[in-house]
């Protein structure tokens, strides 16, 4: 077990944690959550190498505690000449070769005692590594996550998702007695999430992931933790359970919330009154009722309930225009071809209307950055934009449209904002609040950085927006309030994305890249491929309900309507039992 009690840790111009306690436990699927910048990566920094840290409070963590470690950020290093089956069987096959030069050696030594140590020694290690059956159970992980085709592949020639996935396996591989992936999800495309969730599923360890994605969310934990505003609340059960709980709770607070808000507004009317007969009255008795008054009223204040987690701020994303949009096409693309070291995409040729959402869907490594990139440097014969359309792009690789040297105050008035004034304005509608705008770009979270370039995109006034990966970092509340704005927008978006519920929700159609070319497909159908291929038509379904229920409540709660909210809480508890 680990366990963390009364932590609190603050940075010099933030205070991230303040007395925050949890465990985790043998056999614990632990998902840890969010909004971004709350600290999950600093907390996970901390459990990797307290002696690091200067930190209040106390964290048990045996000694011998193996941990294995899967970044966010990892990234093959190149220069690694080796197969993905001799990178994921690292450690075990230098232990091998390891035993078989003291074996070796055992002809020749005169300190056979010693040399008889260190081949124990080694197969000790080996053995609490899964022994000699290594070989078979890489076999059974690539079998897993249907990527035996790669085992004797170059590890330089995956693609990102891949050699996360690839990662994962080496990590999982070493039995480490807690796992912690940051973001393992982040870029995968369709099969590649499906992949990881069998590999999450399969573990049987200890695990800590850090995750916005909703799909892993729904299927693969059975511990939720919720970092938020200093604070932090651990939930035994899925996340399905948890946000079921949240919701009750919400309805609970406000129907509180409610009833005291008019019992303090009936006792303000009474100190009102009191307050102006003890002006007009110098009567010792009236100044002591209106005193007891006052100090009840302070009573009512403090009880009022602070919920840092079932009220939580969706920062306010609006891709405005300030002119009509015209019915023409905004970009037409004819003969467009790419290639690095292999052909990537050939012939390609399609056109977008300036109203349409368009969604580009093919797995990792065949070229849709690429092509979106270059839309956006309008520099190709191969591609044509409209005279009058204004064009913004997110890039994935977030050091493409981001000084990291930069402040954040100084990245909007290099942006084109006249004023500081003008900036804060703008930014406190994304979170962006205080000190942290002096903060330098480089030091922010991924989400951070994601929800920025959101922030510049929005204020372009841009009539087609090039969004890659946009969802990617995002914590789950502003990946919702982006499924918003997504849907408000006047314009044409053409988006590069693997998250099913931002494409299904926002979309008109998807661009699926097929044999190195792309062709149009309607939502339904590419609706029913992704049921056939990787996620399970009823479960999806079922959900879509569940959310639409879930609206329905915060209409209700919007109107303060408690009784009908109560008999919803019902019907989606009803339809979480069939989840």
């Amino acid at each position: 077990m680990i366990k963390v009690e009364h932590l609190s840790f603050s940075f010099p111009q933030k205070e991230l944690y303040t007395d925050i306690s949890f465990t985790l436990e043998e056999g614990q699927h632990c998902a840890f959550i969010g909004t971004s910048g709350s600290g999950k990566s600093t907390l996970i920094e901390i459990l990797m190498d307290p002696e690091k840290h200067l930190f209040d409070g106390k964290l048990e963590i045996d000694p011998d505690c193996r941990i294995g470690y899967v970044s966010q950020f990892s990234q093959v290093d190149p220069a690694a000449e080796m197969t993905v089956f001799e990178y994921i069987g690292a450690e075990f096959i230098k232990l091998q070769d390891e035993i078989t030069a003291m074996y070796a050696e055992m002809a020749t030594t005169p300190d056979m005692d010693s040399l008889l140590e260190k081949v124990q020694s080694a197969l000790d290690a080996l053995d609490a590594m899964g022994g000699d059956d290594f070989e078979s159970t890489i076999h059974k992980q690539l079998g897993l996550a249907n990527l035996m085709k790669l085992k004797d592949v170059s590890v330089t020639s995956l693609s990102g998702g891949e050699f996360k996935l690839i990662q994962v396996m080496k990590e999982m591989l070493s039995s480490p007695d807690l796992m912690i992936m940051d973001e393992p999800d982040v870029f995968l495309d369709f099969e590649n999430l499906n992949a990881l969730k069998k590999l999450i599923n399969s573990h049987k360890g200890m695990l800590l992931v850090v995750t916005h994605n909703r799909y892993l969310l729904n299927h693969c934990f059975n511990k939720i933790i919720h970092l938020e505003n200093t604070e932090l609340q651990e939930f035994e059960g899925s996340y399905i359970e948890y946000n079921f709980s949240l919701l009750q709770t919400k309805i609970e607070l406000q129907e509180i919330a409610v009833a005291e808000a008019e019992e303090i507004e009936r006792y303000d009317q009474i100190i009102d009154n009191l307050r102006e007969i003890a002006t007009n009255v110098a009567d010792a008795s009236r100044g002591r009722a209106l005193n007891a008054r006052v100090k009840f009223q302070e009573r009512l204040e403090a009880r009022r309930i602070k919920a840092p987690f079932v009220e939580i701020k969706q920062p306010n994303i609006a891709f405005d225009l300030d002119h009509e949009v015209e019915d023409s096409i905004a970009v037409k693309v004819n003969n467009y071809n790419v290639s690095f070291d292999e052909l990537l995409l050939k012939d390609v040729s399609f056109e977008i209307k300036s109203t349409d959402k368009v969604a580009m869907i093919g797995p990792n490594g065949t070229g849709k950055t690429t092509l979106l990139r270059d839309i956006f440097k309008n520099n190709q014969d191969s591609i044509e934009i409209h005279d009058d359309v204004k064009v913004a792009y997110l890039s994935q690789h977030q050091g493409e449209t981001l000084k990291g040297s930069n402040s954040i105050l100084h990245e909007f008035i290099d942006a084109g904002f006249q004023t500081y004034d003008e900036v804060r304005a703008h930014l406190a509608k994304y979170g962006f609040e205080g000190e942290i705008l002096e903060q330098k770009i480089q030091s922010l979270s991924g989400g951070e950085k994601n929800i920025l370039q959101l922030a510049k995109v929005a204020a372009t006034q841009a009539d087609l927006l090039l969004l890659d990966e946009p969802t990617s970092h995002l914590d789950i509340y502003t990946q919702v309030a982006l499924e918003k704005a997504i849907i408000d927008y006047k314009g044409a978006i053409l988006m590069i994305s693997h998250d099913f519920y931002s494409v299904v929700n926002g979309m008109d159609y998807v661009l699926i890249i097929d044999n190195k070319t792309i062709r149009k497909m309607s939502m339904r159908k590419f609706r029913q491929m992704i049921y056939a291929s990787h996620f399970d038509k009823d479960y999806l379904e079922m959900e879509q309900k569940k959310k639409a229920v879930e609206m329905q409540i915060e209409l209700a709660l919007k109107d303060t309507d408690f009784e009908r909210a109560k008999g919803l809480i019902e019907e989606l508890e009803g339809i979480i039992e069939q989840l």
